[in-house]
Formats: structure tokens, C-alpha cells, sequence
């Protein structure tokens, strides 16, 4: 396996793999997504827009398995701008990591420290002083809740990660055991670089 830091044209052409990861990756457990292709190239124009944006993207000989984004936080105002208002985080030196999604036979190999690293790295190559993302906040009591489940707050954590109090966002999808779309609950974790 094989990991690419992506920018600019390779970014691009990069998208419609990242968009079918994160319809194969994102159905699983806490985001149970029901999304389509059309949805999913709309959601990462905003990586496409943007000069600054990264994918870090892990390959299978040419097989994309797995692809985490990032790009300003400021980028991405306009749907977090409520959250973060009054959280004293700073949007224009703040970084954003979007998806992290890795195909599951290709898990435990360490490419999730991979996808931290380098986007943390572009990040500060570019000037930035913290780097946030958001996760979905699922009830333990939920009927898809998977018994063999084990979260990855341990792992944020252990990158210098924490929640930043009171700053959660709320987006609709539709899930897998629902027909209508539904708002889900988005924690924000912050660490400085």
C-alpha cells in the first residue's frame, strides 16, 4: 500500500474515487449514510474550489482504499458558522479535516496516523496554527449500534485532540434504515500544530 499527498489537478481527478469511498465507507457505523454519486461530487467541489486543500489518499496498487481531506476552516464557514460562533476558535487559522475513510481490510496498519500527519503538516506548511474535524454523535441505544463497535476518541485523543465545549454543528442525511432525511449531531475536536 501506497500513500499520495494530493493537490491542485491530482486533487481533482482525485474526487470521484474519494466520492465512492465515502459511500462505501460512511454506510457502516456511527453515519449508517444513504447517499448517492451525485450528492457526494456536490459535497467535495469545496476541495476542488479551494488552493489550499489536500487529500491524502492511500492506494492498493492504482485502487483507492482509502482518502482523508482537509482544507480551511473558513472554507467551510458557512455550515459550521453557528457552531463556532462564541467558541473563541479563530476560523481563518483554523484547519479543517474532513472525511477520514479507509476501507475495512485495510485498517490497522497505521495509514489513519498517515492521514494525520500529512494533513496536519500541510496545514502548518501553510500557516496554520489548529487544525479541528468534526464526528457524529450516535446513542449508544440505537438499534444499528454495532456490539463489536470500538470508537476512535482513544486515537483522537492520543494526537492531542479534545472536544471543544458547547461547538457541535448539525447536518441532514438520510440513513440506511430511514427513508427521509434526518439531522444528526457533529461534535468539533481541536488540537493546535
Amino acid at each position: 500500500m501506497r500513500v499520495e499527498t494530493l493537490t491542485g489537478p491530482a486533487l481533482t481527478e482525485a474526487l470521484d474515487d474519494v466520492a465512492k469511498l465515502r459511500l462505501a465507507v460512511f454506510r457502516d457505523w456511527p453515519y449508517l449514510y444513504e447517499g448517492d454519486i451525485t450528492y457526494e461530487r456536490r459535497y467535495l467541489e469545496v476541495y476542488e474550489q479551494s488552493d489550499r486543500a489536500v487529500i491524502v489518499a492511500a492506494y492498493d496498487g492504482d485502487w483507492m482504499v482509502g482518502a482523508a481531506t482537509a482544507a480551511p476552516l473558513a472554507e467551510h464557514a458557512d455550515a459550521f458558522g453557528d457552531a463556532f460562533a462564541g467558541s473563541g476558535v479563530d476560523i481563518d487559522t483554523c484547519f479543517y479535516c474532513g472525511e477520514s475513510v479507509l476501507l475495512p481490510r485495510f485498517r490497522g496498519r497505521g495509514v489513519g496516523h498517515t492521514f494525520f500527519d500529512r494533513r496536519e503538516a500541510h496545514a502548518r506548511d501553510l500557516g496554520y496554527s489548529q487544525m479541528c474535524f468534526a464526528s457524529v454523535i450516535r446513542s449508544r441505544d440505537h438499534p444499528l449500534y454495532p456490539s463489536a463497535y470500538r470508537s476512535l476518541e482513544s486515537f483522537w485523543e492520543g494526537r492531542g485532540y479534545t472536544r471543544i465545549p458547547g461547538v457541535v454543528s448539525y447536518f441532514a442525511w438520510r440513513d440506511v434504515d430511514h427513508g427521509d432525511e434526518t439531522e444528526k449531531p457533529l461534535q468539533f475536536w481541536i488540537r493546535d500544530l
